[in-house]
């Protein structure tokens, strides 16, 4: 869902005009608002997903537990906030809306990659380690994940905007979501078949 948002909600081309926002807003409305649904539903399928993977592992009363709920409630905070400010953004009155949300909208993203990423990220890989529920490799890229999004939150503090080399890095989590997902489902698919035979 979130790789899907992402190349449904481009946005408006930057140093756009209030005109060109306003217009940009009528005749992209329908693919905003789906982009902005599939970014706020996408998140909490994920918090779901990595709090039951804390849940299997056993680990709802270790730090890294904790650690990861609080982290999943970052990147849960971070990401409504980006979409509210989608959505304020094609209202047309007053004029500056457009510009005022996408600036805003622009400062918010900077949250995902310093904080609310590695906030879920790394706590995660850390249950996910001494856990079977993945193999080992999954925390390791866990934790890789988290580092790099931290690393480059930081290397991009001082610009106004994130470079599309940097938000480019953001889909490439949603991999290893599908692929945790993918792992789970035929484990315990498979847990099943045993214990029916």
């Amino acid at each position: 869902m979130l790789i899907e948002s992402f190349g449904i909600n481009q946005g408006p081309p930057l140093g756009a005009t209030t005109d060109q926002l306003i217009a940009f807003a009528e005749t992209h409305f329908r693919a905003v608002m789906w982009g902005a649904w599939l970014q706020a539903v996408g998140p909490w399928l994920i918090v779901s997903f990595a709090l039951t993977l804390v849940k299997l592992s056993g680990a709802m009363e270790s730090l890294a537990g904790w650690l990861t709920l609080l982290g999943a409630s970052i990147l849960m905070m971070v990401s409504l906030a980006e979409v509210v400010f989608y959505i304020s953004a094609l209202d047309p009155v007053p004029a500056l809306m457009g510009e005022i949300s996408n600036a805003i909208g622009h400062a918010i993203q900077h949250l995902y990659f310093f904080i609310a990423a590695p906030a879920l990220f790394l706590p995660l890989g850390a249950v996910l380690w001494s856990s079977s529920v993945l193999p080992r490799i999954f925390s390791v890229l866990a934790l890789l994940i988290g580092a790099a999004f931290f690393v480059l939150g930081i290397s991009s503090l001082y610009e106004r905007i994130l470079s599309t080399a940097v938000t480019s890095f953001a889909p490439l989590q949603a991999l290893w979501w599908l692929a945790a997902a993918i792992v789970v489902l035929w484990r315990s698919r498979r847990m099943a078949e045993e214990a029916r035979s």
